[in-house]
């Protein structure tokens, strides 16, 4: 074999074992398969704060629950405190009015109010939160028992007074108002928000285009107007606009109308009228808006500690919009007073 050519090989033979060795730190040889591999690269992005269960929002941490009973009527009108609720439940009361329900977690806003009377409705809805602090101002007398044994912390204004005050301007019972810091400092171990059923995200197939949606109870009527340029529904009752004390008018990016079961309880109040026992457990259909749609969906709650799902009618998830939800709860038949 020619010199050059005997030379070239040993070369060749030299490149393809010099991987297969590399000096320890003695100085010594150690096989490449025993070498330490190079540690995988840090992510340079944090991950994402997690997303709150009732607006599907991101959260630095999650707070107590509080729960507030708000009055509905034109009489209490406008509302103080409402934009920054998490959840706006509506519930009939007696006469076929409504009251509202306001879900406080992830902001507070430092006042509240009108705060009215809580009913027995409010006591089957609440369980679904753990055990949340809820501020009201008075229940039927054959009510007591049974809110003192429910899962809440009763931050009323005979349990905590000194969390309220009467706002100048405002006619009584139309002008008790609270401070929320104070509510929660009057529940110190109420319940963190949790999972409630609720799930956000892009918006499913289907739906059905709509400008509005109106929502009819025995004496008061409910309009729901979609804004693209809000990307909410505004709120409108009894044909005038829904108007917050703070500017503004009322509305949410995902309203959910669950049609629930409503039958006469067993208590009433000082007229004589019927309070409505609204029934939140089991099965039912539910009209979901969102994005400028109607969705046909169906609700399921299994028990009163567990929380609401929505379904499309396919079966599939119903996705609400990040943002405050509201949940107007109605009969699928109207029930009269």
């Amino acid at each position: 074999m020619p010199a050059k050519r005997v030379i070239g090989v040993a070369l060749a033979g030299a490149a393809v074992l010099a991987p297969a060795v590399a000096c320890s730190s003695s100085g010594g040889a150690t096989p490449a398969s025993q070498e330490t591999a190079p540690a995988p690269l840090a992510s340079s992005s944090p991950a994402p704060p997690p997303e709150h269960p009732f607006t599907g929002q991101p959260v630095a941490s999650r707070r107590p629950v509080l729960a507030v009973k708000i009055e509905n009527t034109a009489s209490g009108k406008p509302q103080l405190g409402l934009r920054s609720a998490d959840l706006v439940f509506v519930e009939q009361v007696e006469g076929g009015l409504t009251r509202l329900m306001a879900v406080f977690s992830s902001k507070l806003p430092a006042k509240v109010g009108p705060v009215r009377s809580a009913r027995i409705s409010d006591l089957h809805l609440l369980p679904m939160f753990g055990k949340p602090a809820l501020a009201y101002s008075g229940v039927q007398s054959k009510m007591i028992p049974l809110v003192r044994e429910a899962s809440l912390f009763d931050v009323s204004d005979s349990a905590d007074p000194g969390a309220y005050f009467r706002q100048p301007g405002r006619v009584a019972p139309y002008n008790l108002f609270a401070d929320t810091k104070k509510l929660l400092a009057g529940a110190p171990k109420a319940t963190k928000a949790r999972d409630i059923g609720f799930e956000f995200g892009d918006a499913p197939a289907g739906g059905v285009p709509k400008k509005t949606f109106t929502v009819k109870y025995p004496a008061a009527r409910f309009t729901f107007t979609w804004s693209a340029a809000q990307k909410r529904w505004l709120v409108a009752q009894d044909g005038k606009p829904d108007m917050a004390a703070e500017g503004g008018q009322l509305g949410a990016p995902t309203i959910v109308v669950q049609y629930a079961k409503t039958t006469r309880s067993e208590f009433h109040d000082f007229t004589g009228s019927y309070t409505p026992l609204i029934q939140t457990t089991g099965t039912g259909k539910a009209v979901v808006l969102r994005d400028g749609k109607a969705y046909q969906a169906k609700w399921s709650r299994r028990s009163e500690k567990t929380g609401t799902e929505f379904t499309t009618a396919d079966g599939e998830p119903m996705t609400f919009s990040r943002g405050q939800v509201w949940v107007v709860l109605a009969a699928p038949k109207p029930v009269q007073p």
